[in-house]
């Protein structure tokens, strides 16, 4: 990558049965609902397997059984010691997750496996985390890679006397047991967990890069190492002033006061062979790679945490990467619209009229919901240039809104169809990147941009009125005249970040969405 961050040096390897992983490991990690684990626990020879030993020793397994009982209530963690046969000494960790969620949560608790795998594991050495999903159908390969990739971020700027700090070349080895107890060995599946996660972690960095490294700039430049590794992937881009030129007002418009110039990067990947279900999909990112709210300045703590205002363009480029990886058999545009909203002489200004790549006219009563602005270039793009476009995902940081309506771990999702919006909850709980329908009402909400001297204005006028579904619509709006497939808006604000790191979200989403093999 290009940035320049210090990556933490935790590896992540899916899918391993080599016995000497099991046996010579400084950490095990248990993993699975408390029913399962306790069946397991109850198994002494698959858990001796999955401690490398030829039988568990007594001692080891009263340790074993004592720390899974003090973890009271439906779910939690633990850590203990416990002697293995050759006279060491393991670290083994625990995590019981609820035996039942609502309809709405993942059922294998995903986000709770993400919360407590990195707290056990040790922060150095070699960790085998075992995960004990049964015979549930729902836990999908995918699901648990990206749980486990989320623990571990990459970014980090930390130190040591002025020497990077990292996770002294920490290994974290995850294995799937089936309902039976035993290894679950999938070459393809294992491939598919390892460029998923892979994906999450490149997206959770790109959010954890502060603007002074991340910018417009570098984010291409890291579109284009995705592009340069893939022979199956083409890379062309649109940059400053050729932007106003051909008509990208928004992008433009909202870059245009930046060091860094505004950007419209447009990845395509062919896929080899193709499928009676293969499609043809536009993904079209958000990428304000810092935003001060422009001239509608933000204040002093509402402006922090601002350069994950690109995490809906970071989620659709690991996605766009893990899903050529996996070899998708659905032809894939991603569109990266790329821009620093900031402050000075040549930024644009509230009460002035953008002209939109759509050729509508926008008349900009805020100019920090400049997210919809972007987006609204980047969908006209796509619906106007892609022959026989099936499918549009836009996904976007976009609104505070988003968070009151479906909270800090479920997106909101917006879809011209009740059959995509269907598609789109359902891969969410596949993928563990959950999500929720926001009201759909056009007719009913479009009226709040209404000008009366161009043909929009780019906020609402009443801000209790369904604000996050009308900044969907906003973009929808822009979408070609002709265009008859499916648009699907997600405003993932609240699950892109965890307190001040990154998620990686979007990637799942997306993958499930496409049928990607480990979903």
């Amino acid at each position: 990558h290009l940035s320049r961050g210090f990556d933490t040096a935790t590896n992540l390897v899916f899918g391993t049965t080599d016995e000497h992983v099991y046996s010579s490991a400084d950490a095990t990690v248990l993993v699975g609902k408390k029913a399962t684990l306790t069946d397991l626990l109850a198994d002494t020879d698959a858990l001796a397997k999955i401690l490398g030993e030829s039988t568990l020793d007594a001692t080891a397994q009263s340790v074993i059984n004592a720390a899974f009982d003090s973890i009271s209530g439906k779910s939690g963690s633990g850590t203990t010691f416990i002697p293995l046969s050759d006279g060491s000494v393991r670290r083994f960790g625990m995590i019981a997750l609820p035996n039942e969620v609502t309809r709405n949560n993942h059922s294998f608790s995903v986000h709770a496996l993400t919360d407590s795998v990195g707290r056990v594991s040790p922060k150095k050495g070699t960790v085998n985390v075992v995960v004990a999903a049964g015979d549930d159908e729902a836990v999908t390969p995918g699901a648990i890679a990206i749980a486990v990739a989320k623990a571990f971020p990459l970014y980090s700027r930390k130190t040591n006397d002025g020497k990077p700090k990292d996770d002294k070349d920490r290994v974290v080895f995850v294995t799937l047991l089936d309902g039976a107890f035993e290894p679950i060995v999938d070459n393809e599946a294992s491939a598919a967990m390892a460029a998923s996660a892979e994906g999450v972690r490149l997206a959770a960095r790109l959010v954890d890069t502060p603007p002074e490294e991340l910018t417009t700039t570098a984010f291409a430049m890291e579109a284009k190492a995705v592009a340069d590794a893939f022979p199956s992937v083409s890379c062309e881009e649109i940059v400053g002033d050729d932007l106003k030129e051909k008509g990208y007002g928004g992008i433009h418009g909202v870059g245009r006061a930046a060091v860094c110039p505004p950007r419209l990067v447009i990845l395509k990947y062919e896929p080899e062979t193709t499928t009676e279900e293969s499609e043809n999909i536009a993904l079209v990112g958000k990428g304000i790679v810092y935003d001060t709210g422009g001239l509608s300045l933000k204040t002093k703590t509402g402006m922090c945490g601002m350069k994950g205002d690109m995490g809906g363009a970071a989620g659709l480029l690991g996605a766009f990467s893990a899903a050529v990886s996996i070899g998708s058999p659905h032809k894939i545009h991603l569109l990266l619209c790329l821009a620093e909203n900031a402050i000075g002489p040549p930024a644009f200004r509230n009460d002035d009229i953008l002209t939109m790549y759509s050729g509508k006219t926008v008349e900009v009563n805020n100019c920090d919901a400049e997210g919809r602005l972007v987006l609204a270039d980047g969908v006209s793009h796509a619906t106007k240039h892609i022959d026989g476009l099936d499918l549009v995902v836009d996904m976007a940081t976009l609104t505070g809104a988003q968070l009151i309506a479906t909270g800090k771990k479920h997106a909101g999702v917006l879809a011209n169809t009740a059959e995509l919006e269907t598609r789109a909850v359902k891969a969410g709980l596949r993928s563990g990147d959950l999500c929720y329908p926001l009201l759909y009402a056009p007719e009913l909400l479009k009226p709040e941009f209404k000008s009366d001297v161009a043909d929009m204005k780019n906020s609402v006028k009443d801000r209790s009125n369904a604000q996050t579904s009308c900044a969907g619509h906003f973009i929808e709006d822009h979408l070609a005249a002709g265009y008859d497939g499916g648009w699907l808006h997600c405003d993932m604000a609240g699950p892109s970040n965890k307190g001040d790191r990154g998620t990686g979200y979007g990637v799942g989403l997306v993958l499930s969405l496409l049928g990607a093999k480990g979903f």
